[in-house]
C-alpha cells in the first residue's frame, strides 16, 4: 500500500489477533509509534487484547501510561482491554480501579468486570456486581450471564442460578451454546441433575465442552450406568472425546466401583493412540484399583507410569490403603506426600486414622504432635446449607447458631426414632483415643447432622434438603442420614468434597460405595 491510514494498522493489528499472533500484533504497534501516527482508541484496545492474551503485564503497563498520556484511558473501549489484561493476570485491585474511572461503560464493560471477578474466585463480588447492574436496568450478555452462572456454580447457589435461569428464558439466550453450558454445569454441580440433564437435552447445538459438563455431572452424581451411555453417544455422533471426557469416565467408574469399566475404557485410550494418558487419567485409574481393593495392582500401575507420580496419585493410594488397612503401603505413599506436600495435613490426618483404626494410639499421638510441631493446622469440618437466599454455615460441635437449641432438640428426637429401627453408632468412624459414650457423642455432633437438622425444621415439608460439607461424609453419618431420609419422608441431596450423595427412603444412591 502506497500510504497507510491508522485503520490500516489497526486492521492488521485485528487480523493477528484473531489468528493468535500476539507476537506480531506488538511488532506492528512499535512501527506505528516509530511513525509518529496518531493512535485511535481501536489501536489502544486491539493491543492491549493481545497483551491480555500474551498475559504481557509490563506491556500493559506501559500502554496503561500511553493511554493516559494522549488522553484515551477513559474511553469505554480502552478502559474495557485494560481491566480485562489486568484481571488475566491476576491484578484484580488494577482491575476494580480502572472499572471505578470509567464514565462510560457499556455491557461489554460490566460483562467484563464480572468474568474478572469470577476469573479471580471472587464469586461473591460478581454476584454483587450482577446484582447492581440488574438495578441500574442494564443490558446482559450472554457472557455476562455465562460469568454469573460460574459464580453461582462456585458458590453452590442453586437458589440464585434458578433465578438467573429464568432471566436467560425471559432473554431468549437459552439456546446460546456457551449459556447452556454454564446452566448444565450449574445444575449439575448444585446437586440438581435432572434441571441439568433438562438443559443438555434441549440444547440444539453441543459442543464436547457442554457434552463433558453433563458426563461430569453424572460422574459425580454416581450415575456410572448414564456416564457411560452418555461417553458412547458422543462417540457414535462423531465428536472425538478428549482428555476432560476420559477423567469423568474413569472418576465414574472410580465411584461405583466398576473396575473391569475402569480398565476397559483406560486401555481405549491407549490403543487409540490419539490421546495417551497424562497424570490425571493414572490418577482415577490408581482410584478405580485402589478403592476396590486391587491395591497391589495399582501399586504396580504407579511403578510402571511414564513420569513420577503426583500428590494426587499418592493421595489415591493412601486413600485405598486406608479404606482397606493396608498399612505397609500407606506408609510408603505418606513418605512420598510428606515430601512432595508438606503442608497438606490431611495426608498426616489420613495415616493418622489408619493408625487409630488398628488402635496403634502410640504412632497416632506421634502424628498428631507433627502436625502440632510443623504448625500445619488440620481443616475444620463444616457443612453449610442455603435456606431463604441466606446460607448458614456449621462445624462439629456447633453451639453459635442462633438456634442451635432447636437443632439439637431436633437431633435427639431423631436419635429416638432410629433406636426403634435398630440404629447403633458406628464408633469404629471415630479415631480419638477416648471411651465408646464419648465417641457416640462426638459423631451426634457432625457438622452435616446439624446442617440436616436445621433444614427439617426450616425448609417446608415437602422440600428437599441440600447440604454441601468441605470433607468425606463418614460412615456414621451416611448411615444417620439414610435412616433420617426414611423417618423424615424428605429427599436429602449432600455433596462432599469427592461426590454427591442422594439420600431417599433410607438408600443411597452411592450403594454404600463411596
Amino acid at each position: 500500500m502506497p500510504t497507510r491510514s491508522i485503520v490500516s494498522w489497526n486492521t492488521m493489528i485485528a487480523g493477528h489477533n484473531n489468528h493468535g499472533e500476539y507476537v506480531e500484533s506488538l511488532t506492528l504497534f512499535q512501527q506505528i509509534c516509530r511513525q509518529g501516527l496518531v493512535l485511535s482508541e481501536f489501536t489502544l484496545s486491539s493491543i492491549l487484547c493481545a497483551c491480555a492474551e500474551k498475559i504481557a503485564v509490563f506491556e500493559c503497563r506501559q500502554l496503561h501510561g500511553l493511554a493516559l498520556k494522549i488522553a484515551r484511558d477513559s474511553n469505554v473501549f480502552v478502559g474495557t482491554a485494560l481491566l480485562d489484561v489486568y484481571a488475566k493476570s491476576n491484578m484484580i485491585n488494577d482491575s476494580v480501579q480502572v472499572f471505578d474511572n470509567l464514565t462510560e461503560k457499556s455491557s461489554v464493560t460490566w460483562s467484563s468486570m464480572v468474568s474478572a471477578y469470577v476469573h479471580n474466585d471472587l464469586h461473591e463480588e460478581a454476584l454483587v456486581l450482577i446484582s447492581k447492574s440488574q438495578k441500574m436496568d442494564l443490558e446482559w450478555t450472554k457472557f455476562t450471564l455465562s460469568a454469573a452462572l460460574s459464580a453461582c456454580t462456585a458458590l453452590a447457589a442453586t437458589i440464585g442460578g434458578t433465578q438467573l435461569h429464568s432471566v436467560i428464558v425471559r432473554t431468549g439466550f437459552d439456546s446460546d451454546i456457551f449459556v447452556s453450558t454454564a446452566l448444565t454445569d450449574l445444575y449439575a454441580k448444585s446437586g440438581c441433575i435432572k434441571e441439568a440433564w433438562n438443559v443438555f437435552s434441549i440444547a440444539e447445538e453441543k459442543s464436547i465442552v457442554l457434552w463433558n459438563a453433563m458426563i461430569a455431572g453424572f460422574s459425580r452424581h454416581a450415575r456410572c450406568l448414564e456416564t457411560i451411555m452418555l461417553f458412547e453417544k458422543l462417540r457414535s455422533t462423531g465428536i472425538c472425546p478428549n482428555e476432560v471426557t476420559f477423567v469423568s469416565v474413569l472418576s465414574s467408574c472410580s465411584h461405583a466401583g466398576s473396575v473391569e469399566s475402569g480398565r476397559f475404557y483406560f486401555d481405549l485410550m491407549r490403543k487409540d493412540g490419539e490421546l495417551e494418558p497424562n497424570v490425571l487419567h493414572y490418577s482415577c485409574m490408581v482410584d478405580v484399583l485402589g478403592r476396590s481393593g486391587f491395591i497391589e495392582e495399582a501399586w504396580e500401575l504407579i511403578q510402571n507410569m511414564p513420569f513420577a507420580p503426583t500428590g494426587s496419585i499418592w493421595g489415591s493410594l493412601l486413600s485405598s490403603c486406608r479404606i482397606h488397612g493396608n498399612l505397609q503401603l500407606a506408609k510408603v505413599a505418606a513418605e512420598h506426600l510428606f515430601e512432595i506436600e508438606p503442608e497438606n495435613a490431611g495426608n498426616r490426618v489420613l495415616l493418622s486414622n489408619l493408625y487409630a483404626a488398628s488402635k496403634n494410639w502410640e504412632k497416632v499421638a506421634v502424628l498428631r504432635k507433627n502436625l502440632k510441631d510443623n504448625g500445619v493446622k488440620r481443616e475444620k469440618g463444616r457443612s453449610w446449607i442455603e435456606v431463604r437466599d441466606k446460607v448458614h454455615v456449621f462445624v462439629v460441635g456447633e453451639y453459635n447458631h442462633p438456634r442451635i437449641s432447636e437443632i439439637y432438640i431436633k437431633l435427639e428426637d431423631l436419635r429416638n426414632e432410629m433406636k426403634k429401627l435398630a440404629y447403633k453408632t458406628q464408633n469404629e468412624c471415630d479415631f480419638h483415643d477416648v471411651d465408646e459414650e464419648q465417641k457416640e457423642e462426638l459423631l451426634g455432633q457432625h457438622s452435616e447432622r446439624l446442617a440436616f437438622a436445621f433444614g427439617l425444621i426450616s425448609l417446608p415439608p415437602d422440600a428437599t434438603i441440600r447440604i454441601n460439607k468441605n470433607l468425606r461424609v463418614c460412615g456414621d453419618c451416611h448411615s444417620f442420614l439414610k435412616l433420617g431420609s426414611k423417618i423424615s419422608g424428605r429427599e436429602i441431596i449432600v455433596r462432599d468434597i469427592k461426590r454427591f450423595h442422594h439420600f431417599c427412603s433410607g438408600l443411597c444412591s452411592c450403594r454404600d460405595f463411596w
